[in-house]
C-alpha cells in the first residue's frame, strides 16, 4: 500500500504542472528570493520519496539507509545555505570535501534542491528496482518541468548546475568512506560470530534468519558530529543467571509482557513502532525521516525550515547507527529470547513477525545491547525538537490504514514523548531487554545534541 501523503503530493504535482501557465503576462519575477521565501515542496517531495524506496530497499536497514538520509540532507543543505543569510556552512568542519562556489546571480532554490537530489538519491539507491529508479526520473522532470515556468532559462541553468555541482562533491565525499560506501552489497564481509563466543551472555543468532550479524562493521562508518571518544555507549547491566538479579528481572519482565498472549495495547505499541520488515514499512531510522515529513507538511514551513530539519535528523540517525552498532557489537550481548529459552521457559517465542512471509517469532540479526530503535528514536527526537520545538504535540499518521498490523495513528506531546514509546515498544515485543531501551534512549539523545551542537547558525 503506497504512503498516502506521497500519494496525495505527486497527485497534486501532476495537476498543478498541467494546470500551469507561463507566470500570466508572460513575464517572470527575478527578484533575488532567499531560501525562506520558498515552499518546502521540493524537499519534502524527494523526502517522501524516500521513504517509499527506503521501504523496499535490500539490505539498506539498519545501517545505510540513515547514511544515505544525512549524505542528501547534507547536500541539499550545502548547495542552499547561501541563500540563507542566517546559517552557516558546515562543510568546513569535514575533511576530504569541498563544496564548489557559488555563482554570482540569482537562483531559485527548489530548483537547486530539484537538482541536488535527482543527481544524489539514484546513486545512493543504485540496487532498487527499475520500478523505483523510474519513481526518482519521474519525480525528478515533473519538479523540473514545474520550475522552469517559474524563473528564467538564466536563473533555471544556473540553479540546476549550482545543485548538480554540489551534489556531485557530496557523492564523490561520500565514497570515500569505504566501509560505508555501498555496504548493501555485503552487510556480513566475513564476519565470525563464533569466534565472538566467550560466555553465555554472547549474541548467537537466531532462527529464522540469515545466520551471522548484520553490519559488524559499521562502528568504522564515518559520522557527522559524534566524536571518537563517545561511540560507546554506557556499559550493560552485568550477566547473571540469579533470579535475584537485575538482569533476570529484566527477562522475566519481557516474557511477562506477551505471556501468554499481548494486550491489545501492547500489540498496537509494539506493531505500530516496528518497522522491522523489508517491503512492509520503512526502516526504523527512516522513521524520523517520515516524522519530519508529516510535521513538514502540516506546519508548512519554509524551504529554509525544511532543510534545516532534513539535515539535522539524517546526520542525527546516521551517527545514531554509527555509535549504537559500533556499541552492539563492542558488547556483543545476547537478546532475550535466548536468555528466556536458556533460563526461564525453552518454548518461548517473541512477538515479530512477518506478514508478508508467514515467519514467526523474528529477531533481529545483531546484538541486543543498546536499541538500535531506541538509538535512531533518541537522536532524531531531540533534532526535531530543535527545529520544531521540545513540547511539540502531533499525531502520527505513519501507518495510517495499514491492515497488515495496527496501524491506527498515536497522539504524542512531544518528539521526547514518542521516542520513549518507540523504545519500549522492543519489550514487549520480545527481541530488548529494559536496559537495552533504556540506554539506547540516553545514548540517542546525547548523539542528536552534539548534532544540535554544530555551529548551524551565525
Amino acid at each position: 500500500m503506497k504512503n498516502l501523503h506521497f500519494t496525495r503530493l505527486l497527485a497534486f504535482l501532476l495537476v498543478s504542472i498541467g494546470l500551469w501557465s507561463s507566470c500570466g503576462d508572460g513575464k517572470f519575477d527575478t527578484v533575488d528570493k532567499g531560501v525562506a521565501s520558498f515552499s518546502n515542496e521540493s524537499a519534502l517531495s524527494w523526502n517522501l520519496l524516500f521513504t517509499d524506496i527506503d521501504r523496499h530497499a535490500i539490505n539498506f536497514r539498519p545501517g545505510p539507509a540513515p547514511r544515505a538520509a544525512a549524505y542528501l540532507g547534507f547536500a541539499a543543505y550545502e548547495a542552499c545555505v547561501p541563500g540563507m543569510p542566517k546559517y552557516n556552512s558546515l562543510a568546513p568542519l569535514f575533511s576530504g570535501v569541498t563544496i564548489p562556489a557559488v555563482e554570482s546571480g540569482e537562483y531559485h532554490w527548489p530548483t537547486v534542491i530539484n537538482a541536488t537530489y535527482g543527481y544524489l538519491m539514484p546513486r545512493l539507491f543504485a540496487h532498487v528496482s527499475a520500478t523505483h529508479k523510474q519513481k526518482m526520473a519521474t519525480l525528478e522532470s515533473q519538479l523540473e518541468n514545474k520550475y522552469q515556468a517559474e524563473t528564467t532559462p538564466e536563473i533555471f541553468e544556473r540553479s540546476r548546475r549550482r545543485g548538480q555541482e554540489v551534489a556531485k562533491a557530496v557523492w564523490e565525499w561520500s565514497v570515500t568512506d569505504v566501509h560505508g560506501h555501498e555496504a548493501y552489497l555485503d552487510p556480513f564481509r566475513g564476519y565470525d560470530w563464533q569466534a565472538r563466543v566467550t560466555g553465555p551472555s554472547s549474541w548467537q543468532p537466531l532462527q529464522p534468519g540469515p545466520g551471522n550479524g548484520l553490519f559488524p562493521y559499521w562502528g568504522k562508518v564515518r559520522t557527522f558530529a559524534l566524536p571518537e571518544t563517545e561511540k560507546i555507549c554506557r556499559q550493560p547491566l552485568p550477566y547473571s543467571e540469579s533470579p535475584n538479579s537485575q538482569l533476570y528481572s529484566q527477562a522475566i519482565e519481557a516474557y511477562a509482557q506477551n505471556t501468554p498472549t499481548l494486550s491489545y495495547e501492547s500489540e498496537w505499541v509494539a506493531e505500530f513502532w516496528s518497522d522491522d520488515i523489508t517491503d512492509l514499512t520503512f526502516s526504523p531510522p527512516a522513521r524520523w525521516i517520515a516524522v519530519a515529513n508529516q510535521v513538514i507538511d502540516h506546519e508548512q514551513v519554509s524551504l529554509e525550515t525544511a532543510l534545516e530539519a532534513y539535515a539535522k535528523v539524517g546526520m542525527a540517525i546516521n551517527d545514531a547507527g554509527v555509535g549504537c552498532w559500533n556499541s552492539k557489537y563492542y558488547y556483543n550481548f545476547e537478546r532475550p529470547q535466548s536468555y528466556i529459552r536458556r533460563l526461564i521457559d525453552p518454548t518461548w517465542d517473541t512477538n515479530l513477525e512477518n506478514p508478508i512471509t508467514g515467519e514467526k517469532s523474528l529477531t533481529p540479526s545483531f546484538p541486543a545491547y543498546p536499541s538500535g530503535h531506541a538509538t535512531f528514536s533518541g537522536a532524531g527526537a531531540e533534532t526535531l525538537a530543535s527545529v520544531f520545538g521540545y513540547s511539540y504535540s502531533m499525531t502520527d499518521r505513519c501507518h495510517e490504514g495499514r491492515f497488515e498490523f495496527v496501524g491506527t495513528p498515536r497522539t504524542f506531546g512531544s518528539f521526547y514523548e514518542m521516542a520513549l514509546e518507540n523504545a519500549w515498544s522492543r519489550v514487549p515485543l520480545g527481541v530488548h531487554f529494559r536496559m537495552d531501551a533504556e540506554e539506547g534512549l540516553r545514548y540517542g539523545t546525547a548523539i542528536g545534541r552534539h548534532v544540535n551542537n554544530l555551529p548551524w547558525k551565525k
